[in-house]
């Protein structure tokens, strides 16, 4: 027994050199264990409960300070290796390495605060999460008012998938969320490392760091926060006069390397207006843009070189006709609107579109359909080995050559997978 009491009394001064709470609870448990040793012992259930209950206190409280940690070792790991790879780019894409750091060390304060408060009011953890839906906007809005950008694929990855930090709304499984988020952002990804490949690693470390990003911040949400966000049912109530405000963030320059022209500063994107944009045709550096046409089917670009692309961009009922060889054709947010070329070096891409049409009368190596509703392709003889990626899309049709006719074949857009023990298959289902 005195032994027992021995242990006890050690435990209850280890308490007491904690201080706070735990000098108080310490406090509390002595009066109770001087109690014992005067042989009081109904006392002793009560004291060993105390103990049990601070011990429960002091892992939950180790557990929340562990989610905290791993998310930093998100921002000090990949992310840390995302953004050097963004500097090391520059321009409009080191401005939005900026950016989303800043958003992750929004999202890292905010789950500070959830690690030491119980779960506030509705409109409280709106104030609370604020600040990173702001940042989120901000990259969404700086991809939209720069449209124009050589590093547009870039932005659009970023655009697309950083909403994957609007996991702490989700409940009950967040963690799919992220990923859905992450798979979202994969088409723009994949064209940086196709355009990157032979002329910059860094780009595909950029891409492999955010993918890696992503993919631990999804690790991280499976493990802390399964159902939903974990706030600390012993905390107290969370304090919003520390909430922190939304960064200014810098345009940066462009590394001597690059070859496209600098940047205006980054500024709040506003909705179009009912004004109507005049027409225009156009080449900046290397590109030829087109835009804002309507009903104009006689628009003609002749002298186009190799290493040039065609950008056409919220035209409507036009049509386009490309003479010569040039790198790759955009079409972006375009209606009924047709594109008619005779060899690309790189790719013919849709986007944003509806009801559009091309034809190539030489060779394209691959067609991109993204977020596009109906898409006609007509192929030439030559152009029949094309690869077609398409993604969000539907009605789509590939027009073959066939004696002086062509016949229609449509692709997928239903499929049908099947799990077979640790593999996935994935096949077009029969009504395609």
């Amino acid at each position: 027994m005195e032994l027992l009491l021995n242990k006890l009394d050690a435990l209850v001064s280890k308490l007491e050199k904690a201080g706070g709470k735990g000098s108080q609870a310490a406090n509390d448990i002595r009066a109770q264990l001087n109690n014992i040793k005067k042989g009081k012992l109904d006392g002793l259930a009560s004291v060993v409960e105390s103990l049990e209950e601070k011990a429960d206190d002091s892992a939950g409280a180790s557990d929340l300070s562990a989610s905290v940690a791993s998310f930093d070792s998100i921002l000090s790991g990949p992310l840390g290796q995302f953004k050097t790879a963004s500097q090391a780019i520059g321009g409009d894409v080191a401005t939005l390495g900026d950016l989303v750091g800043s958003t992750f060390d929004m999202q890292k304060h905010f789950l500070q605060t959830v690690s030491a408060s119980k779960q506030p009011k509705a409109d409280d953890l709106q104030k609370l999460l604020k600040p990173t839906s702001e940042m989120i906007g901000e990259i969404q809005q700086f991809r939209e008012s720069n449209r124009r950008s050589e590093m547009f694929n870039h932005l659009s990855a970023i655009s697309e998938s950083i909403p994957a930090l609007g996991w702490v709304a989700v409940s009950p499984a967040p963690a799919p969320y992220v990923k859905e988020m992450k798979d979202a952002g994969q088409f723009y990804t994949n064209r940086v490392l196709k355009d990157w490949k032979e002329k910059d690693n860094t780009h595909a470390v950029w891409v492999r760091s955010w993918v890696e990003t992503l993919s631990e911040l999804q690790a991280f949400v499976k493990q802390f926060h399964t159902t939903g966000l974990v706030w600390n049912p012993k905390g107290g109530d969370a304090d919003l006069s520390v909430i922190p405000s939304k960064p200014a963030i810098k345009p940066k320059a462009v590394p001597k390397a690059a070859a496209s022209p600098a940047k205006p500063s980054p500024k709040a994107f506003k909705a179009t207006t009912a004004t109507q944009k005049p027409p225009s045709l156009h080449q900046d550096g290397k590109k030829w843009i087109v835009e804002y046409y309507k009903g104009d089917q006689n628009i003609t670009i002749d002298q186009i070189e190799m290493n040039q692309s065609v950008y056409i961009f919220k035209c409507e009922g036009s049509a386009i006709k490309v003479n010569g060889k040039c790198n790759n054709i955009i079409m972006d947010s375009c209606k009924k609107t047709a594109v008619v070329f005779d060899n690309v070096v790189s790719s013919c891409e849709f986007m944003n579109c509806n009801g559009v049409q091309m034809q190539v009368l030489g060779n394209v190596p691959t067609i991109m359909v993204d977020k596009t509703d109906g898409c006609q392709m007509y192929l030439s003889k030559e152009a029949i080995g094309v690869e077609i990626v398409s993604a969000k899309s539907s009605e789509m049709n590939v027009m073959v050559p066939k004696g002086d006719d062509f016949v229609e074949m449509p692709l997928a857009e239903q499929f049908k997978t099947i799990i077979e023990g640790s593999k996935i298959k994935t096949s077009p289902t029969e009504s395609v």
